[in-house]
């Protein structure tokens, strides 16, 4: 409602703008005998109007910005006041490791903490639910069902090594938290870095580290598979935009000086030009262009040679990472330097990738169960139940139907078929007691002898078959 007037195409006769013009009349703010303080919120200060902003109305502004580690803390405890926690959280490392979250994010994370715990039924939550929440919250939800080739999955291991091996090797960088394979929202492979308190502002040696750092993977994939692919091209474009930056903002480069160059247009709908003018000359344009293009080149000369010095830590790094498909940031930190990591426990930690080669196995032998840690069973009917108890009804894994399923169904057909069988293929035989009562004689279960029936003549008892032997024209019957 506050925003500026006359912005957009029309008139400026609409409805908002006479509500705007209603609300400016009567909050003049001169009258003696008023005592109504109105308060309004925005976060968008630059596209209000100027006549809101006059003495007299909203003249007073209160900067509400995100809450350094102090105030994190503070919203933390009062979001988990109804929560339950373990002896093992606590707080003050959550906020250390939250910079630039919000009140709303903090919030959010402790939701998410909770869920996580309900999730394996947990009566406190701690701190493994804390890191899962973070990890959810700045890298996105795990894609588990995704399936790779494994050609595509050592490309990623390869690029995200390379991104996290520049992190440690480069100047004035963020600390490297988590480096992984798994795909997490729209991204195949990510490395999460995390500062270990607020930063405001960035000098150029760390800006230039940041360039570089974005160019590591795909100097990685040049060096490895002597070829590029489309998975750095969300890199090459935040190196472009923080190079252009450098140039056009922050006066960080020897050739253009502290000049601040081509000021970004202003859409039609908030109230600015049609069309930005341009305020610099043809010239300064080249040169702002290849400036731009010195720096990246700079950058990924500068990956590759780096990465080609530490060849050998390198490969460490993507093997761990097919091998462990996450590594934290001081796991990353001894593969590099050339130490060896403990053995990986993989019934505590399973993996969670999916290849084309498993599914591949999987039709051949039916599903597994996908856990290389897991010990197989000692028998085939323990190998069957362990494929298939924590499996749906039906489906499998991936949700296909399920072939243990169905083999197990068809077991339980021809058993009752066979069973069926058996009961027809039985001889039968009908005889009449002394007594004149028929009795029908079958061996209807498996163990069982056929019932026995006296002999008329000499009162033995016979079964049917004994009876009827040598009997050319079969049992009696009336």
């Amino acid at each position: 409602m506050g925003r500026q007037r006359g912005a957009g195409l029309g008139g400026g006769h609409d409805e908002r703008e006479q509500t705007l013009n209603q609300l400016l009349v009567e909050m003049d703010g001169f009258e003696a005998n008023e005592g109504v303080i109105l308060i309004a919120a925005t976060n968008r200060p630059d596209v209000l109007d100027p006549a809101l902003q006059r003495p007299g109305r909203f003249d007073r502004q209160v900067v509400v910005p995100k809450p350094d580690i102090r105030g994190r803390r503070q919203i933390l405890q009062v979001h988990s006041k109804r929560t339950p926690l373990g002896s093992d959280v606590d707080l003050e490392v959550i906020a250390k490791g939250t910079p630039g979250f919000s009140g709303a994010d903090l919030e959010n994370l402790v939701n998410e903490a909770a869920l996580m715990a309900a999730k394996e039924n947990k009566d406190a939550l701690n701190m493994d639910d804390f890191e899962g929440a973070k990890d959810k919250l700045l890298m996105g939800k795990e894609r588990r069902t995704m399936v790779h080739t494994p050609e595509e999955l050592k490309n990623t291991a390869y690029h995200e090594a390379g991104h996290a091996i520049l992190n440690l090797l480069l100047p004035e960088t963020d600390p490297l938290h988590k480096v992984t394979i798994i795909p997490r929202g729209q991204a195949l492979g990510l490395t999460m870095y995390l500062p270990d308190e607020d930063k405001y502002s960035y000098n150029r040696v760390s800006l230039e580290s940041k360039i570089a750092m974005a160019f590591g993977g795909r100097a990685a994939e040049l060096i490895i598979f002597n070829q590029f692919t489309t998975g750095a091209s969300n890199d090459i474009k935040q190196a472009t935009s923080l190079a252009r930056s450098m140039v056009c903002r922050f006066g960080m480069s020897d050739l253009i000086g502290p000049m601040a160059i081509g000021e970004q247009s202003q859409e039609v709908f908030i109230g600015r030009e049609w069309v930005a003018n341009r305020e610099h000359s043809e010239e300064t344009a080249r040169l702002v262009d290849a400036e731009v293009k010195r720096i990246i080149d700079a950058a990924m000369e500068r990956a590759d040679a780096l990465l080609r010095e530490h060849i050998d830590g390198l490969h460490r790094v993507a093997e761990a990472l097919l091998e462990r498909e996450t590594l934290t940031g001081e796991e990353t930190r001894l593969l590099l330097e050339g130490e060896s990591l403990p053995p990986l426990d993989l019934k505590a930690n399973p993996r969670k990738l999916i290849t084309t080669e498993d599914l591949e196995r999987e039709n051949e032998n039916g599903p597994s169960d996908g856990d290389a840690g897991q010990e197989p069973p000692q028998d085939a009917a323990a190998s069957e139940e362990a494929k298939t108890q924590d499996l749906a009804p039906g489906y499998d894994i991936y949700g296909r139907p399920n072939p243990a399923e169905d083999r197990a169904e068809e077991a339980h057909k021809r058993e009752v078929e066979a069973e069926r069988a058996a009961k027809e293929a039985a001889p039968k035989a009908t005889a009449r007691s002394p007594l004149g009562t028929l009795f029908t004689a079958s061996s209807t279960e498996a163990g069982q002898s056929p019932a026995k029936i006296p002999d008329r003549d000499t009162g033995e008892q016979q079964s049917p078959a004994e009876k009827n032997e040598g009997d050319p024209h079969g049992p009696q019957a009336s």
